[in-house]
């Protein structure tokens, strides 16, 4: 019986009022992306997570606009942010990226845009079930919530650091290939050059001694 409310609170959990949108996009080069998320009621939580994942500097302008384009919050030149406010009014809230400050690189922005609402969903009574047994499984549900986001926190900024020192590595590589090219070019260039200073030497030696031959 106590598994059988276990599970019954957790669905319970599970199927309330929360929507998540979890994207990856591609921004290019002088590009300005707003992605749109609607709150029904007014007091609900939203949470506001990115990280640019690529390109770059790793770093982008980030606005969050509300209804009557309030501006909430915004930042310029930021790798990541992670955010929770409460939404004042009902309506359409409007998340952007720019990355106008950028000519040529394109960046990697991974985010995520949750709302909850602060309204706690009604538990599911069983008959023979004492109030004090209800509220163990419930304080233990929203702890079991709890250390759930703390992983999902820390795996997404373990993501990020993964993926940036990849880049950095892709980067290095790059330039230590370009720079033995260019090693490897100058060397055959310096060895070709001293073998033509060599051969004009003796070029002029032999030259001299055929004039001196002559005027003898």
């Amino acid at each position: 019986m106590r598994l059988l409310l276990f599970w019954q609170v957790l669905i319970t959990f599970t199927a309330s009022g929360v929507t998540a949108t979890a994207l990856t996009y591609k921004l290019t080069p002088n590009e300005k992306a707003c992605f749109f998320s609607y709150v029904e009621q007014k007091g609900a939580k939203v949470a506001f997570y990115f990280a640019v994942q690529a390109g770059g500097s790793f770093d982008v302008d980030y606005s969050v606009v509300g209804p009557n384009d309030k501006i909430i919050m915004d930042g310029s030149k930021e790798r990541q942010g992670d955010f929770v406010f409460t939404a004042n009014e009902p309506g359409e809230y409007r998340f952007c990226f720019n990355n106008e400050m950028s000519t040529f690189a394109d960046k990697m922005v991974d985010f995520e845009i949750a709302v909850e609402n602060e309204q706690r969903a009604q538990l599911p009574s069983k008959q023979g079930t004492s109030p004090e047994q209800t509220s163990a499984l419930e304080e233990s549900i929203l702890k079991l919530s709890g250390q759930l986001s703390t992983i999902n926190r820390n795996q997404k900024y373990f993501r990020t650091r993964e993926n940036r020192n990849f880049s950095t590595v892709r980067s290095t590589e790059r330039r230590i290939f370009n720079f033995s090219c260019i090693e490897s070019l100058m060397m055959v260039t310096m060895a070709g050059l001293q073998v033509f200073i060599v051969r004009f030497f003796f070029q002029g030696a032999r030259k001299g001694r055929i004039c001196m031959k002559l005027h003898l």
